[in-house]
């Protein structure tokens, strides 16, 4: 049981601060509207990978004959960061005098994470095989192995949101928009990134 934890505990923390889009959207929601939303984004995981989870170990054995389903969702997932890139790269004053712009963090940070197919390939692969032989051990095995793995992925975001929040009240005028639109770019090449692997999986590139 102690190793599925330490498993667990290991690659959550390996995704966790893994570069990707819900990252960095960690980021830039917690310098548009403070900590606590980026905590939101960092959440969502817990939200968004039930569904993931129980489709991967249903189908896991399948995985080949996923791949034009995870080109789309790459593809759509692609459109949306791309989105989001533009929304970052227009960022509105931290201390303006205009009515606060809603966060609607909860549904970023879910759409961005079922539109992404980091989770669906690692839960097709590595963490299914993985959940699966720890089921084989027993249950009490499994949920070692989920907990410390949702530990240290919720646990490395929400660290790298309040920390961010913390230098929030440095970033003020030319150096938070400076930081908003590195972060913007940043959002737009995994976009790109994403659109290449949709295309790949669908056999397109």
């Amino acid at each position: 049981m102690m190793t599925a934890l330490a498993t667990g505990a290991f690659l959550g923390l390996s995704c966790g601060l893994a570069p990707g889009p819900l990252l960095t959207l960690v980021l830039a929601q917690t310098l548009r509207h403070g900590a606590r939303e980026g905590c939101k984004i960092a959440l969502t995981p817990l939200v968004t990978d039930a569904p993931i989870i129980l489709v991967a170990l249903v189908l896991a054995a399948k995985l080949a004959k996923l791949h034009p389903l995870l080109g789309i969702v790459s593809i759509t997932g692609g459109a949306f960061v791309l989105y989001l890139a533009w929304d970052s790269f227009h960022p509105v004053r931290v201390n303006a005098d205009l009515p606060a712009e809603r966060p609607r963090s909860w549904l970023k940070g879910i759409l961005t994470n079922l539109l992404s197919p980091h989770p669906w390939l690692f839960w097709l692969t590595v963490g299914a095989a993985t959940v699966a032989n720890a089921l084989a051990q027993g249950w009490l095995t499994a949920v070692a192995f989920l907990c410390g793995f949702y530990l240290l992925l919720v646990g490395s975001k929400v660290l790298v949101a309040l920390m961010a929040g913390r230098s929030r009240n440095l970033l003020a005028g030319q150096p938070y928009r400076v930081v908003m639109r590195v972060l913007a770019v940043l959002l737009g090449v995994f976009a790109l990134l994403l659109f290449r692997q949709g295309l790949k999986l669908l056999a397109v590139i």
